[in-house]
């Protein structure tokens, strides 16, 4: 039973998402702060409040919520940026690397039958 935990816990998939758990949540902290300690009161300021969660019309603290979208916004920015288009970038240099046109579908795997009696009835076809 250990050697089961063990061969799993050393499985590449399980170390790197657990790097990746630890990656995420260091980088959350990092925007949270951001979000908090600087632009949080810049955008409060605006508004003459001494932040976005002191914003509030009759008692709805519409000012947390704004804080939550733009806390979002940066997070999702910022896994773009430094994730998924650097990402974008290295899957296109490897495809024209290894010669693969990225903008031709792979067909869909026909029977061998049927692409034989096509071929046969299209060179029927061209005898006629």
């Amino acid at each position: 039973m250990l050697t089961g935990f063990k061969n799993f816990i050393m499985k590449g998939n399980v170390v790197d998402l657990a790097v990746a758990v630890v990656m995420g949540a260091a980088f959350g902290a990092v925007v949270t702060s951001i979000v908090e300690g600087l632009l949080t009161p810049l955008i409060g300021r605006l508004f003459n409040a001494k932040g976005i969660e002191d914003m509030a019309w009759e008692g709805f603290k519409y000012g947390s919520v704004i804080s939550s979208v733009i806390s979002f916004l940066l997070i999702a920015a910022a896994v773009y940026f430094v994730v998924v288009l650097p990402m974008n970038h290295m899957i296109e240099h490897r495809n024209r690397k290894l010669g693969i046109d990225a903008d031709v579908k792979e067909e869909s795997a026909e029977d061998p039958q049927i692409a034989l009696l096509t071929e046969i009835r299209d060179a029927l076809t061209r005898t006629r």
